[in-house]
């Protein structure tokens, strides 16, 4: 092999573990926002996080936005 043969096989390999980890990163996002932002359900946003990510990146975006959503509580604490 030559050098080039490796250093292209080098970035594949590189390219591979940066999507993974965008991919990792992305499905956490959601679960991440909500822990920090005290959200009523994290882990309910976390799972839809993950399920709308793995299922089909569509919906992603809509469990990243009820990350950021303040449900106010039934009985007015805060």
């Amino acid at each position: 092999m030559s050098f080039i043969d490796l250093f292209a096989w080098f970035i594949l390999a590189f390219l591979a573990l940066f999507a993974v980890a965008v991919f990792v990163a992305l499905g956490m996002a959601p679960g991440y926002v909500a822990r920090q932002r005290n959200h009523p359900w994290p882990t309910a946003v976390e799972v839809a996080g993950w399920v709308t990510l793995i299922c089909g990146f569509v919906l992603w975006p809509v469990s990243l936005i009820w990350a950021f959503v303040d449900v106010p509580r039934k009985d007015g604490a805060r």
